[in-house]
């Protein structure tokens, strides 16, 4: 009987029985009963809140012919705002001037300092490569995958490297000097 009686006070504090095996008789799990639900007093909360000028607007117009006949006219209108992002690959073509004078001499308009070739990622995808492997801890083989089929850029098999490149640890300085002549070119590129 004694066996019996102890196998009813067991829980999950005096036990390995997982919490949700706790039988619990009409009172709440709460630490403080008093506080009503919802955000308490001195709770710095956030919301969305409309913005004066907003990206795009669209306007929904009212079909007509779903009214019965009258004479309608314009009041006004009731709008309301939907936040999202866009995210899609910006392609920046930059085309250099070339003039020729009488004499067949040729000078070409300068490229900007960080376009260096004639294909290349912008600051833009290694600052989100970067951001997604080092902070976000995703895998190399997702980071491609992501920008692969949500942005439609594949990212080569050197990219990864290019990573280790932008971290700023000196263990991953070290990894630099081990890495072939064309990875230490595309560093000094980026730096």
């Amino acid at each position: 009987m004694q066996l019996l009686v102890n196998r009813l006070g067991l829980n999950s504090r005096n036990s390995s029985k997982p919490p949700s095996t706790d039988f619990v008789k009409g009172e709440k799990k709460t630490k403080n009963g008093t506080n009503k639900p919802g955000g308490q007093t001195g709770r710095v909360g956030t919301r969305l809140s409309k913005v004066d000028d907003p990206d795009e607007i669209k306007l929904l117009e009212v079909n007509r012919a779903s009214l019965p006949p009258a004479q309608y006219r314009d009041i006004g209108f009731e709008a309301r705002q939907v936040f999202d992002i866009d995210i899609r690959r910006i392609v920046t073509e930059y085309r250099a001037q070339i003039l020729a004078d009488e004499k067949g001499n040729r000078f070409t308009a300068p490229f900007p300092s960080q376009v260096t070739k004639a294909v290349q990622y912008g600051n833009g995808v290694k600052v989100q490569a970067v951001y997604l492997s080092q902070f976000q801890l995703l895998p190399y083989q997702r980071v491609q995958d992501y920008f692969k089929e949500q942005i439609g850029l594949p990212i080569s098999a050197i990219a990864p490297a290019l990573l280790y490149l932008l971290h700023p640890c000196s263990r991953a300085r070290v990894l630099c000097l081990t890495l072939t002549n064309r990875l230490l070119t595309c560093w000094r590129s980026l730096s």
